[in-house]
């Protein structure tokens, strides 16, 4: 039995190294580590390749999606993610999403598209150059409904994640909402016990 790296490994699977690294992550295949790096027993890789599940059996249809937070001057960072991840496809890139919003925002016009796609079948696999280009949180929830559709989410630089000045945007942005919401609730019982007191003021001029 021979010890794979996962470069070979993906190779003889006829895939992207970055959907072997994450079926080593959900479970589909056991792996071991050497060092830092993970390796693939061959016998588990002739099985897999074997396997009636093999996601190789279908075309590798890719949309890559790219987002930026909003602020003037990113429009260079949207390059810069669609051109690493051209360089890096494997596959047929069917269609490039570009979003300009915050992370926390669950209702963005490029993720809804993404979304449409992944549902339709229009696509297999989902690829962007951080996790955090997708959604700051939720983004395993996200990976669960792609499975159900037989889509693979695939992350570039899985460890690393966006800028420091749009993470303090979006940590901004939280705390602002919170703080309307909160500041929401505390007008509208401010309302409801003025009106209360209001009633009560008439009733009592009423009464006299």
């Amino acid at each position: 039995m021979e010890l794979l790296r996962m470069s070979k490994a993906a190779k003889r699977l006829g895939i992207h190294p970055m959907t072997l690294r994450q079926w080593a992550i959900d479970g589909k295949i056991p792996f071991s580590w050497v060092g830092r790096e993970r390796r693939f027993s061959s016998v588990d890789v002739e099985n897999m390749k074997c396997g009636s599940d093999l996601a190789t059996s279908r075309p590798r249809l890719e949309v890559l999606y790219v987002r930026v937070s909003g602020s003037p001057g990113q429009e260079s960072s949207l390059a810069a993610q669609e051109e690493e991840l051209r360089g890096t496809a494997t596959g047929t890139v069917v269609k490039v999403v570009k979003d300009r919003g915050s992370g926390l925002r669950e209702n963005r016009p490029g993720l809804n598209r993404v979304l449409t796609m992944v549902s339709d079948g229009s696509v297999t696999v989902v690829r962007v150059t951080h996790e955090d280009r997708l959604a700051r949180f939720g983004v395993g929830w996200l990976k669960r409904l792609f499975a159900v559709y037989g889509v693979t989410l695939e992350v570039l630089h899985p460890m690393k994640s966006g800028g420091r000045d749009e993470l303090l945007e979006d940590f901004v942005s939280l705390v602002t909402t919170f703080a309307g919401r909160v500041y929401g609730m505390r007008s509208a019982k401010a309302r409801k016990r003025l009106l209360a007191e209001t009633g009560q003021c008439t009733g009592g001029e009423r009464a006299a």
